[in-house]
C-alpha cells in the first residue's frame, strides 16, 4: 500500500520562513478518531449530569410533596377527630329531644353503626399502596372513619326527624287539650252519673260541673280548638261546643251572650261567652264539660292546677 503523507505548511508572516510539517496518513486517522471518542465522551457526560440532576430535582419535588401530603393527611385526621366530637354531643343532645319527645333511648350499639361490604376499599387497593403502604394506611383508616361517622350522621338525622315529629305532634295535642277552669266561680255542683236535677227532681245524669258565677262573667276556651257549635240547645240554654281535634270537645251552656260563630278558631284562654241562665237553670253559672273519644269525662281532671276559685 502507498505510504500517503498530509503536509502542512505554516506562515507567520512576510519575511519569515515558511515552515512545513509532514504526517501520514495514518497519524491523522488516529488523531480524528481520538477526537471524535472524545467528543462523544464530553457529550456523554453532560448528558448523564443532566440526568443526574433532573432526577435529583425530581426527587427533592417528590420528597416535598411527600411531607405536604403527610401534614394534610395529618390534618384530616384531626378534622375527623374534631368531627365526631361533635357528632357524640349530637347523640347527648338527641337523647334529651328523645326523652322530651317520649321516645326511648337508641341503644349505644346502633350509635356504633359499622361499615362495611363489597364497597369498601382496603388500604391495599389505594394508588399509594406500591410506593408508600404506611400513608395508604393511614389514608385508609381515615376513609373507615369518615364513612362510620357520615352513618351515624345519618342514624342522628333520621332520629331527630322522628323526636321532632313527635314533639310537634304532642305540641299540638297539648294545645288541643283541656287544661284551664273556663269561668272564674265556685264549684256548685259536681260531675255524676246518677244527680237529683234541682227543677225536675229526678236522678238523672250529670255529664260535667256547674260553676256558680256572676251574670256576665266572661266564659274562656279551656283549649285551642274550633267552633263546632254555637246557639240555643234545647235544656242547655245558649250555648258554645269547641271541638279540639284529638277526640276532645268542650261544652259551654246557660251562657247570656255568644261572642262565637260555628267554625271560628279560637285559642286557649279566648272569651266565648259570659255567664247567665238560660235554659233549664235555677241562677246565673256556667255548666261545662269535657267530652273524649265521645264519652263524658269529670272536667277537674283536666283542669291543670286542679282548684276551682
Amino acid at each position: 500500500m502507498e505510504n500517503r503523507e498530509w503536509t502542512f505548511l505554516c506562515i507567520s508572516g512576510v519575511g519569515n520562513p515558511v515552515r512545513q510539517y509532514s504526517v501520514s496518513t495514518r497519524v491523522v486517522s488516529y488523531a480524528a478518531s481520538f477526537i471524535s471518542a472524545l467528543t462523544t465522551s464530553v457529550v456523554a457526560l453532560l448528558v448523564m449530569a443532566a440526568v443526574e440532576g433532573s432526577a435529583r430535582y425530581e426527587i427533592r419535588g417528590l420528597r416535598s410533596e411527600k411531607i405536604l401530603l403527610s401534614q394534610e393527611v395529618l390534618d384530616l385526621q384531626e378534622k375527623a377527630s374534631e368531627i365526631e366530637g361533635l357528632v357524640d354531643g349530637l347523640v347527648e343532645n338527641d337523647e334529651r329531644y328523645r326523652l322530651l319527645a317520649g321516645l326511648g333511648p337508641i341503644h349505644e350499639e346502633i350509635y356504633e353503626v359499622g361499615v362495611g361490604g363489597p364497597g369498601t376499599l382496603a388500604p391495599i387497593s389505594s394508588l399509594l399502596w406500591d410506593t408508600d403502604p404506611t400513608t395508604a394506611k393511614t389514608i385508609g383508616a381515615i376513609d373507615y372513619d369518615l364513612s362510620a361517622l357520615k352513618r351515624r350522621a345519618e342514624l342522628l338525622s333520621t332520629s331527630l326527624t322522628e323526636a321532632t315529629g313527635r314533639l310537634e305532634t304532642n305540641r299540638a295535642l297539648l294545645e288541643s287539650t283541656p287544661s284551664i277552669i273556663p269561668a272564674a266561680g265556685l264549684l256548685s255542683s259536681g260531675f255524676s252519673q246518677a244527680r237529683l236535677h234541682p227543677l225536675s227532681n229526678e236522678a238523672l245524669p250529670h255529664p260535667g260541673i256547674d260553676l256558680s258565677a256572676v251574670g256576665g262573667t266572661p266564659i274562656f276556651s279551656a283549649a285551642k280548638g274550633v267552633v263546632s257549635y254555637a246557639g240555643w240547645k234545647p235544656g242547655y240554654g245558649y250555648t258554645v261546643e269547641v271541638d279540639h281535634g284529638f277526640g276532645y270537645m268542650t261544652r259551654y251552656a246557660h251562657a247570656s251572650k255568644l261572642f262565637v260563630i260555628r267554625g271560628q278558631k279560637v285559642k286557649r284562654g279566648e272569651s266565648l261567652a259570659e255567664v247567665g241562665k238560660t235554659g233549664m237553670a235555677t241562677a246565673n253559672h256556667l255548666h261545662y264539660e269535657v267530652w273524649v273519644g265521645g264519652e263524658a269525662k269529670n272536667p277537674l281532671n283536666y283542669i291543670l292546677n286542679g282548684v276551682i276559685p
